[in-house]
């Protein structure tokens, strides 16, 4: 190795690399699956910097992301949690503890000597019967308005029953679907603006139809608007005082520096009158103002909102149908943004400002409230998963039942294709059912029920023909789901085993790691360090 590689190079090879990577993903796994399902537990991650941040979760992407791992495969994992995250914004615990249940089985099938390129095409079969088994089990209420509404709710409770949002799940179910539904099969969420407040409790939360803004009116200026025309803007409002970096001015007098301000101000004035004569009624800008325009603006009834964050006035432009302006020698190339009423309203002690009657009819504002930030953080989380999720099923319709279900019918599908196949190939299939029926007797054990009994219940079930059985883990019982309505997306779940099945197949062909030399740098004195 030394002939090849620098000095501080490092190369496993054979079982041994194999095996680290098998078990470095498996341990990640296993320390995400007791968050798996509605009692699943929360974890506490706390920050390593200065000031020793604290969050406290169940939400697999957000785990991952903050774990800072060393082994190359559980890095493999954390980026497909991330991937999923991304493409539907759940199922991101599934995913990853589904990739190390496969590579789980795959350990005990390497160890029975059989070769990574049979089992990779064992479970490609397997793969391909499970997404058939998981369409045909699907249903499709798109071209049914009233029952697909009932679907998105069923997905919004299922989604939201792990999460810290069910302690009012009926509540947050509605207020998520009524918020995506505004949306008109967009997936695009920066219409849904999700404000935080202390105080009160998460029940006090509410849907605010129009944009809610954390900041505060012009003083002397009119606090409330109707058919508001805004022109929305980027642009510095603070040249009334002389302010150039890494310049000097040098005056003889005093009365030469007030000429100076004086040109300032009148270039200040000047630049106040351009915005006035666009007609608007309403003023928001990124920057801040400062009190001389301030005072222009009130003499002309024109509202200004100040020291806008750049992702609010993005959001807001959006809602108000407007775009971000910096110039305002062409007013006929301005987009204004409009809406019915511009007011102030209070949420608890904070006074904020409501624009209703967007021009974006979907603009809302979701308003949580609680006792600490760390659960509104966390009820933000859940949320945003939850609008993901539903989005995405706004987009693709059909749906399939949770619970343990689906997985329980594609292992059930694969079994049977099992036995028609020959070969080893068969083998790494039943190893790929395997995986699958680990999700429900995870979703039993994180809810302190017996698994095995409970899972053999509902395979009897599958095998006897039932589409609809899943784990109740209220009553700790085999249940129906048409009548618990525990239902999932489709596409969560397509998601979720093809990631899994990449990600473990990726996995399965590595027969080195290498690990490159530290680059060497130089210290101070010209020696060579590492």
């Amino acid at each position: 190795m030394g002939e090849i590689f620098k000095p501080g190079a490092n190369l496993q090879k054979g079982e041994h690399a194999r095996l680290s990577s098998l078990i470095g993903a498996i341990s990640l796994a296993d320390q995400v699956k007791t968050t798996l399902g509605p009692r699943g537990r929360d974890k506490i991650l706390q920050s390593t910097g200065r000031d020793l941040s604290v969050n406290v979760t169940n939400d697999g992407a957000t785990i991952l992301k903050n774990m800072v791992v060393s082994n190359p495969a559980a890095k493999l994992l954390v980026d497909v949690s991330k991937t999923q995250d991304a493409e539907v914004g759940d199922g991101t615990t599934s995913v990853c503890v589904l990739t190390g249940e496969l590579l789980r089985a795959a350990e005990e099938l390497l160890t029975s000597g059989i070769h990574p390129q049979t089992i990779n095409a064992g479970w490609r079969l397997a793969h391909g019967v499970a997404q058939k088994a998981l369409l045909d089990s699907s249903s499709d209420h798109g071209s049914d308005a009233a029952q697909f509404k009932e679907d998105l709710l069923n997905i919004a409770r299922t989604t939201l029953s792990s999460k810290i949002l069910n302690v009012d799940i009926e509540k947050f179910a509605q207020l998520a679907v009524d918020s995506v539904l505004r949306l008109k099969g967009s997936t695009n969420l920066e219409s849904i603006h999700v404000l935080k407040k202390l105080g009160g409790s998460l029940s006090d939360s509410y849907l605010e139809e129009g944009f809610l803004l954390d900041k505060k009116i012009g003083i002397g200026q009119p606090k409330r608007i109707e058919k508001a025309k805004i022109l929305v803007a980027n642009t510095a409002m603070d040249t009334d005082k002389i302010k150039i970096y890494g310049a000097r001015v040098r005056v003889n007098s005093i009365a030469k520096l007030a000429e100076l301000e004086a040109v300032e101000k009148d270039k200040m004035k000047k630049k106040c009158q351009k915005i006035i004569d666009h007609g608007i009624n309403c003023f928001i800008n990124r920057q801040l103002i400062y009190n001389f325009p301030e005072e222009i603006f009130a003499q002309a009834k024109v509202m200004a909102i100040e020291h806008a964050d750049f992702d609010g006035i993005e959001r807001l432009a959006l809602a108000l149908g407007a775009e971000v302006t910096s110039t305002f020698d062409n007013p006929e190339v301005v987009k204004f943004g409009e809406c019915d009423v511009i007011e102030e309203v209070m949420i608890g002690e904070d006074t904020l400002i409501r624009f209703g009657g967007c021009k974006a009819g979907e603009a809302c504002t979701v308003v949580l409230r609680g006792s600490s930030q760390h659960l509104l953080d966390e009820a933000e989380r859940s949320l945003h998963d939850a609008l993901c999720v539903l989005s995405q099923t706004v987009k693709e319709t059909k749906t399939v039942w949770g619970a343990g279900c689906s997985e329980m019918l594609m292992a059930r599908a694969i079994e049977d294709e099992a036995n028609k196949t020959p070969g080893k190939k068969a083998n790494a299939m039943r190893a790929f059912a395997k995986a699958l029926r680990a999700i429900p007797a995870i979703i039993a054990d994180n809810a302190g029920l017996d698994s095995a009994d409970l899972v053999s219940q509902l395979d009897a079930e599958i095998s006897s023909g039932s589409k609809t059985s899943g784990i109740d883990v209220i009553t700790g019982t085999v249940g129906d789901m048409t009548d618990l309505k525990i239902t999932e997306s489709y596409k969560v779940k397509s998601s979720m085993i093809n990631y899994a099945a990449e990600a473990a197949e990726m996995l399965l062909r590595v027969d080195s790691i290498i690990t490159c030399a530290p680059r060497e740098r130089k210290n101070p004195h010209g020696r060579r360090g590492m």
